[in-house]
């Protein structure tokens, strides 16, 4: 017989006999119960260790009403997914902070649809919570699955309440200090090319770009949105270069939309930095890939996916976390400015 099977022939009746204790003051201390002497607590841990016992997940479950998986919900498409690495960052970090607990994490890639399989699925106690990434305004299915599970926001929530747990970065102050490094440049005629208006993360940083305009007495040389992606950078890129006078810098919101930018402008014979500057958001992989190197704002994303597990451990645990995790984003300086 092996090992497995020797453990798996083990039962809670056998550890219950073995410690001197009722079988129901094993159940206890295997579900992690308070209201166990500390002699029994002894003497079970004992017995479990001598046996060589093994919870069965099972019936742990159904004991506690627990299923021990978290869901990570991105309602995105699978194309937006796969393609931006601000994804693959932020589930290495829920990845690795969960790797330290007994949860197992599903993804579920979801759209806002009433009748949707995700929203059923998790509504029906498949899981103990939830976390949120990349919601937009039209995303309302999300409200149905806070009713019943505990969820944590990666980023401000569409519809920010009090009782919302989430962990942002400071998308305002990031926008505001890459605009306000091209204005101390000397440039003038700065535009932007934003993510989608119904996503918080976009229009904060929206706001920090024109905090920092304001603040030096300049107007917007354009604002274009590119939807976070690629394909939606160079669209943008396109219609500014269209729009008259070209800008001297652009503050775009993404390295993925930078990477766009950069192919239009060097399609165009325009030279970055020397006719544009430009200034990313992120320090994707993508900085690094394109040339020039991409000067870009470094936001913490695997940082932000361990915090945002860490958060939705705690509640789980009973535990009282933070409501709101702010972190910081820093300039990192390359060769697009």
């Amino acid at each position: 017989m092996s090992i497995d099977s020797a453990r798996a022939s083990v039962t809670i009746e056998e550890v219950a006999a073995a410690a001197g204790v009722s079988r129901s003051t094993v159940s206890r201390v295997v579900n992690g119960s308070t209201a166990v002497s500390p002699e029994a607590l002894d003497a079970v841990r004992k017995a479990i260790a001598e046996l060589n016992y093994v919870p069965n997940r099972a019936a742990r479950s159904l004991a506690s009403k627990q299923t021990h998986a978290i869901a990570l919900v991105v309602p995105e498409d699978t194309t937006r997914f796969f393609g931006d690495p601000f994804f693959a960052a932020i589930v290495s970090g829920i990845n690795a902070r969960l790797g330290r607990t007994d949860y197992v994490l599903n993804l579920f890639i979801a759209s806002d649809d009433p009748g949707d399989k995700t929203t059923s699925y998790l509504r029906s106690g498949a899981v103990d919570g939830a976390i949120v990434v990349s919601h937009h305004t039209s995303d309302t299915f999300i409200d149905r699955i806070a009713a019943v599970v505990p969820v944590v926001y990666g980023g401000r929530p569409v519809r920010e309440r009090e009782r919302d747990y989430y962990v942002d970065v400071d998308n305002i102050r990031g926008g505001r200090e890459a605009t306000e490094f091209l204005i101390d440049r000397g440039h003038t005629r700065i535009a932007t090319i934003t993510g989608p208006s119904d996503m918080p993360a976009a229009v904060d940083r929206l706001d920090g770009y024109r905090q920092a305009l304001a603040a030096h007495g300049l107007t917007p040389a354009g604002v274009e949105d590119g939807n976070f992606t690629a394909d939606g950078g160079a669209a943008a890129m396109r219609r500014l270069l269209a729009a008259g006078e070209r800008p001297d810098a652009i503050f775009v919101a993404s390295d993925l939309m930078a990477r766009g930018v950069l192919a239009v402008l060097a399609g165009a014979g325009i030279r970055v930095p020397d006719d544009i500057a430009i200034i990313g958001f992120d320090d994707s992989p993508v900085a690094t890939s394109v040339t020039p190197a991409l000067t870009t704002m470094k936001q913490p994303s695997l940082v932000q996916g361990e915090t945002m597990a860490g958060v939705l451990v705690d509640l789980l645990a009973g535990r009282n976390p933070q409501h709101v995790t702010i972190l910081e984003t820093e300039l990192v300086v390359r060769d697009s400015v």
